[in-house]
């Protein structure tokens, strides 16, 4: 069984603004995983200069970005 390809759909300045829009994925049905690397947590301002991603199924890349774009 081959796992499904993801793809970042945005990149975020914090942890914060990547699970808020996380959770109007999650609203619409789509599932969706938040990639920081900060030391799991433990080097919060690493966040600031690598991005906190938010990936998504490849397949349902589209449909997020055009959730996560809407105001």
């Amino acid at each position: 069984m081959s796992h499904p390809e993801l793809v970042a759909v945005r990149t975020f300045l914090s942890t914060i603004d990547a699970e808020l829009a996380q959770s109007a994925l999650d609203a619409a049905g789509i599932e969706s995983m938040v990639r920081a690397d900060d030391c799991a947590g433990l080097r919060p301002h690493m966040q600031m200069s690598e991005g906190v991603e938010l990936l998504v199924r490849e397949e349902d890349a589209e449909e997020a970005t055009r959730i996560l774009s809407e105001p």
